[in-house]
């Protein structure tokens, strides 16, 4: 038989609500997105960041958007996809749009497909946070 609180505790992390695949935070007039899973691989995962930072898009005139890729270890095509239409969204909208803390070989992949030029990439968040102002 099973201990008492050992299933209490599996219960708990069983029916726990599952983690948002962002957080937000925002600092002066820049809304910082930390993506909380290490691997941007599934759909639905992708979609919901999609809706997040379309929200974040629409609600000001000019956004100012610096996605921080600290604990992304992996990144699929359809993620990088998600990341084009955010960047013409944000620029549509005469906004602008860093990424920062990029992974050595996740960094890679954006020089193979060039998407290094599309974007506004900086090493590190301090160094993004201080381009807004330039």
């Amino acid at each position: 038989m099973l201990d008492t609180d050992f299933q209490r505790t599996y219960f708990l992390v069983m029916s726990s609500e599952p983690i948002p695949p962002v957080s937000v935070i925002t600092e002066k007039d820049v809304r910082i997105v930390e993506f909380t899973n290490n691997k941007i691989l599934d759909e639905g995962n992708i979609a919901e960041i999609g809706v997040t930072l379309n929200a974040l898009i629409d609600e000001v005139e000019r956004p100012k958007l610096l996605l921080d890729f600290s604990n992304v270890d992996h990144l699929s095509s359809a993620a990088l996809g998600m990341l084009i239409n955010c960047n013409n969204r944000v620029k549509q909208k005469n906004g602008q749009l860093r990424l920062a803390n990029i992974k050595d070989q996740i960094l890679e992949v954006f020089k193979i497909t060039k998407l290094n030029k599309l974007f506004h990439i900086l090493p590190t968040r301090p160094d993004a946070l201080a381009s807004f102002a330039q």
